[in-house]
């Protein structure tokens, strides 16, 4: 495929959400929200919306998706996110990413999707029971994404595959349609030292929501003696930390919290390991508790204030909502033209 996308001379624009289906933990917080914050505080224009129709891909209760909707939004603004610098936004609330979802249904090919190993992996065996939402889900993330230009993404890396299916779709509606760069070929913005965190149980286990057990993750409406308690309880090893990276090969629940203590201090985990090589840790889960506090208490403080005022939280996302569609309808309007769709 001849790429049209290369010609691309618009404005470097962030983009990111995170889908409004639960709690937020400290994995979304260091591989996601602190990250964006970055990217905010550099100047880059961010845009980051609650991802409430990739949530219905799977059944949720119309009351908690309106409560965590307005959750995600709360962990964005206690993050440091300025709505005055970042356009903040319910997803549903700018049609806009629906109307080009439709039309990248269209320019997208089945063998793409069928490539998509997050659908397989959430199906399981039973894919005929799953809605045609999970399975397209990858087409709605790449208008996300091309809807307001955007030139970079913040992703983990299980996120990686999709943002090679934006490119692709990308790539070909600009050549199907003789639009040499219309759309960019957006990057992956992949960065830090705890870009995929994982469990306080079980290091070979992401971070999830949906563990049963709560001593798995740290909330971010956790105030400070719980998350003290549930880094000191995390799961170790009886081995001191090693003089360097290599020695944590093989020891999974180690290397996590190193990677969660580096990230946190926004440090390498080779400074982490120069500094504790050698000790226990009895020694390194009281500091790493600590800091762990420091960073967070405030965090999931704010968050608890803002979700006690639901009112600031609406009118921050109905702004953020107005802002992305002065963005987003122009290019719709322009994708429409190059389609051929009927224009009054």
């Amino acid at each position: 495929m001849t790429d049209t996308s290369a010609d691309y001379t618009g404005p470097r624009r962030i983009l990111s959400g995170i889908q409004a289906s639960g709690a937020l933990h400290l994995g979304n917080y260091l591989g996601a929200l602190k990250r964006f914050t970055a990217l905010q505080d550099e100047g880059a224009p961010c845009f980051l919306f609650v991802a409430d129709m990739h949530a219905i891909t799977v059944w949720q209760d119309p009351a908690k998706l309106t409560a965590q909707t307005r959750e995600i939004a709360a962990a964005y603004l206690a993050s440091g996110l300025d709505p005055a610098k970042s356009t903040i936004f319910p997803q549903s609330a700018v049609r806009a990413h629906a109307e080009l979802a439709w039309v990248f249904n269209c320019v997208a090919r089945l063998g793409w999707l069928d490539r998509m190993t997050q659908f397989k992996e959430k199906s399981g065996k039973h894919k005929e029971r799953s809605s045609v939402g999970l399975y397209t889900y990858p087409v709605l993330q790449a208008a996300d994404i091309l809807l307001y230009k955007a030139t970079g993404v913040p992703v983990g890396e299980d996120q990686k595959q999709h943002l090679e299916l934006t490119r692709d779709i990308a790539a070909k509606f600009n050549t199907d349609f003789s639009a040499p760069g219309f759309f960019p070929l957006p990057e992956p913005l992949i960065q830090g030292p705890a870009t995929r965190v994982m469990s306080l149980r079980d290091g070979s286990a992401k971070m999830s929501k949906s563990d049963p057990s709560d001593q798995s993750r740290i909330n971010l409406t956790d105030d400070a003696d719980a998350i003290a308690a549930k880094v000191k309880k995390a799961r170790t090893d009886a081995e001191p930390l090693p003089e360097t990276l290599d020695g944590l090969a093989d020891r999974a629940e180690a290397k996590n919290l190193v990677a969660i203590y580096a990230a946190l201090a926004g440090t390498t985990r080779e400074a982490v390991i120069a500094e504790y090589a050698g000790q226990g840790f009895g020694a390194f889960k009281p500091r790493l508790a600590e800091l762990a506090v420091s960073e967070l208490a405030p965090v999931t403080a704010e968050m608890r204030r803002l979700m006690d005022d639901p009112a600031e939280i609406d009118r921050v996302l109905a702004d953020g909502a107005r802002r992305a569609a002065e963005i987003a309808d122009p290019v719709v309007d322009e994708v429409k033209r190059i389609v051929g769709f009927w224009r009054a």
